[in-house]
Formats: structure tokens, C-alpha cells, sequence
């Protein structure tokens, strides 16, 4: 099962930065109830930064790599997020090299910072190897389309 938490890349800098965002809705599959009504799960809040930081590395590398998740500094969850909201994902790139990168970012949803992580570091391997690269350059240009990409 693929699981695709990133609806656009708002605006990028190769190899420096990303912007995304996830847009909730009533029908995904993944609320939870915490007493309080129906809330995304915080560990997939911090997966969908990670996803808009590997479209960073796709992205930058012409789609030849792609981050494998290796470790986490630290992450702190905030605040929560409901169905309609609209999660605004900011990454950052620490370092890249052919083979690591690690960045940090943050998650907010109407200007409310509800998780921020450091230090994500990432193996980067072959695109190829995880997906067909033409179904990888078609979500791509699906999810870049603001950027004329």
C-alpha cells in the first residue's frame, strides 16, 4: 500500500528547502478519536514532512535519489490536527551529500506550529529501485504543478 500524504509542494529550493502541504478531509482513513473528536495521527505528521522532504531529494537529485528514513534527533508534537485542516509542512536541509542528507522542518495549520523535528537523517538510494521512474516523474509533476515543473 503506497500512502501519499503530500497533495502539493508549494515552492522549493534544490538542495536547501521545501514547502508542501497535506490537506485533510472527513474521508481519509487514518483519524483516530482522542475523546476529544477525530485527530491525524502525530506519528503521520511527522511522516508527511518527511514525504516533503523526500520530494526535496527527488526533486534536487533530477529523481535519481530518494530518502530512506535512518533516524530522528528529536520531534515534538504541539498541537493536533482535525479533518479540513490544511497542514503547511516546512523543511529544511541541514547537509546532503550523494549518499545522506538530513534535514529539519516543521508542521503548522493556520499559522500554529503543531510538530517540529530536527535532525532527520536519511540515506539517499536509487529512485529505481523503489519505483517506476515514469510513475515517479508523473506524481511529480502533479504535485509541482504551481511550480511549472
Amino acid at each position: 500500500m503506497r500512502f501519499h500524504l503530500i497533495d502539493r509542494v508549494d515552492g522549493f529550493v534544490a538542495h536547501e528547502s521545501v514547502q508542501a502541504r497535506k490537506v485533510t478531509s472527513h474521508s481519509e482513513d487514518f483519524w483516530v478519536d482522542d475523546g476529544d473528536g477525530p485527530v491525524m495521527p502525530p506519528p503521520l505528521v511527522l511522516e508527511a514532512l518527511c514525504q516533503a522532504g523526500t520530494w526535496l531529494i527527488m526533486i534536487s537529485t533530477d529523481r535519481r535519489k530518494r530518502a530512506a528514513l535512518l533516524s530522528i534527533g528529536s520531534v515534538t508534537f504541539a498541537g493536533t490536527v482535525s479533518p479540513g485542516d490544511v497542514v503547511l509542512l516546512d523543511g529544511t536541509v541541514a547537509s546532503m551529500t550523494d549518499e545522506m542528507a538530513v534535514l529539519s522542518g516543521r508542521a503548522t495549520v493556520d499559522g500554529a506550529e503543531v510538530m517540529e523535528a530536527e535532525d532527520i537523517m536519511c540515506a539517499l538510494i536509487d529512485t529505481g529501485d523503489l519505483a517506476d521512474l515514469d510513475d515517479t516523474k508523473r506524481l511529480q509533476d502533479m504535485l509541482t504543478r504551481a511550480e511549472g515543473s
